[in-house]
C-alpha cells in the first residue's frame, strides 16, 4: 500500500507532500490539482515499469543510468508536448555567474513511500526534459553532486501497479474489439465510452472469468435492478455486443441504458480487471446522483479489498467526502492563488482559503485533522 507521496516542479505543483492510505480522497474545487496528483502517481508508475523493463535482474549503470520515455507512453498523462509536465513549463534554470551564462536542468522529483507486509519502503524518481517527444528517467539522485549514490529501487516497489481511469463519458454505439495495449491507450486519453464492452470482454475471458462476471452483473442488477448479459464477441465484424434486461424483461443493447449505470459497471470492470493494483479513480462520482454517490464509494472500498488493491480517488462529492471522512484518508488539495498553485502537504490552512472552496467540506477535512 502506498502511504505518502512527494513531487516537485510537476504540472501545477512547486512542491507537494500529501499523506495516502487505502482509501484516500483528494478533494477541492475545480483546478484546483486534484487530477495532476493523480497524474503524478501515474507518472512514477510509468517511470517504475519503464526502470524495471531495461534493468529488472541487473544493476543500473553508474553513468548515464537513465530509460527513455515516450511522450506516446504517457498513458495516464496525455501531453502534446513532453515539456507540458512541467511546473509553468520551466524545464531549464538560465542564470549568469561571473559574466558567463549557465543552464542547469530543472527536474521533476517523485518520491513515494509505501508498506508492504509490514515493511516499509520508499522509492524515488527523476525526470529531465529530453525533447518534445521524450523525457529522461533515472533513480532519484541522493545529493546534488552528479557522482553521488542512486536511491535504490526495492523489491517492494517493484511490485506496484498502478492503473488509471478517468470519469465515463457517452457510450458508443458499437465497439470494436482491442488489444489491451489499445485500450489502455483509448482510456488514457479520457476514450472510456469506447472500451467499456472491451473491459467487460476482459474479464469473462480471462482467468475465473465466469465467477468475475457473476460477481459484476449480480452488484449491478441489485443497484439498478437490471440483468446484465455476457459480452459477445462478433467475429465475423470484429465487434464486441453487449445487452441488459430491464426489468421488464426487455433485452436492450447496452448503448439504451442510463450513464449513471455505465459509470458503474466502468468502475466495477475496471477493478476487476486490474487487481492488486493502486487504481487512481479520477471522479468516480461522475453522472451518479446522491444516494448512488454514497453506494459507489461503499461498493468500490469493497471490490478494492476483494482485489486487494488500492483506491486513490478525486471527486468533488461532498457524499464521498463526509462517507470518508469518518473512516478513510481525505486529503484536501489546496486552491489555486494568484493564479498559481501553492504547496500541498494534506492539511488545510484557513489562509488558503477560496471563494471557490467548500466551506464545510474543509470543515470536514479540519475536524479529521484535529482528531488526529
Amino acid at each position: 500500500m502506498l502511504t505518502r507521496l512527494r513531487a516537485s516542479k510537476f504540472k501545477q505543483f512547486d512542491e507537494l507532500d500529501i499523506e495516502l492510505g487505502n482509501p484516500v480522497v483528494f478533494i477541492g474545487p475545480n483546478d484546483s490539482g486534484k487530477t495532476s496528483a493523480l497524474q503524478a502517481l501515474g507518472l512514477w508508475g510509468i517511470g517504475l515499469s519503464h526502470w524495471i523493463a531495461k534493468y529488472e535482474g541487473r544493476e543500473a549503470p553508474k553513468r548515464r543510468p537513465a530509460v527513455t520515455i515516450n511522450r506516446r507512453d504517457l498513458l495516464a498523462i496525455p501531453v502534446p508536448v513532453a515539456n507540458q509536465l512541467w511546473h509553468d513549463l520551466n524545464t531549464r534554470d538560465v542564470s549568469r555567474h561571473n559574466g558567463k551564462q549557465e543552464t542547469a536542468h530543472i527536474r521533476i522529483d517523485l518520491v513515494l513511500n509505501g508498506i508492504d507486509n509490514g515493511e516499509e519502503w520508499e522509492c524515488g524518481f527523476e525526470f529531465d526534459y529530453a525533447n518534445p517527444e521524450s523525457v529522461y528517467c533515472r533513480a532519484l539522485r541522493q545529493s546534488e553532486d552528479p557522482e553521488t549514490a542512486r536511491m535504490l529501487v526495492p523489491d517492494h516497489a517493484r511490485k506496484t501497479r498502478i492503473a488509471y481511469l478517468p470519469p465515463m463519458s457517452g457510450l458508443a454505439a458499437t465497439e470494436n474489439r482491442l488489444m489491451p495495449g489499445a485500450v489502455n491507450v483509448f482510456i488514457g486519453e479520457g476514450r472510456t465510452a469506447e472500451v467499456l464492452r472491451n473491459l467487460c470482454y476482459q474479464i469473462v475471458e480471462g482467468s475465473d472469468g465466469y465467477a468475475k462476471w457473476v460477481s459484476v452483473a449480480r452488484r449491478i442488477e441489485e443497484l439498478f435492478g437490471i440483468v446484465l448479459d455476457r459480452p459477445i464477441l462478433i467475429e465475423g465484424r470484429g465487434e464486441i455486443e453487449m445487452s441488459f434486461r430491464n426489468r421488464n424483461k426487455t433485452q436492450l443493447d447496452l448503448s439504451a441504458s442510463g450513464r449513471g449505470l455505465q459509470q458503474t459497471l466502468l468502475l466495477m470492470a475496471y477493478l476487476t480487471t486490474n487487481p492488486g493494483s493502486v487504481l487512481l479513480l479520477d471522479e468516480p462520482d461522475a453522472h451518479l446522483e446522491i444516494l448512488r454517490q454514497r453506494q459507489i464509494y461503499r461498493l468500490l472500498t469493497e471490490v478494492a479489498n476483494e482485489n486487494k488493491s488500492q483506491i486513490v480517488a478525486a471527486s468533488h462529492s461532498e457524499v464521498i467526502l463526509n462517507e470518508a471522512a469518518d473512516r478513510d484518508v481525505v486529503v484536501a488539495i489546496r486552491t489555486p492563488v494568484r493564479g498559481r498553485m501553492g504547496n500541498c502537504d494534506g492539511r488545510v490552512d484557513r489562509r488558503d482559503r477560496t471563494s471557490n472552496a467548500d466551506p464545510r467540506a474543509l470543515t470536514v477535512v479540519e475536524r479529521r485533522q484535529r482528531e488526529r
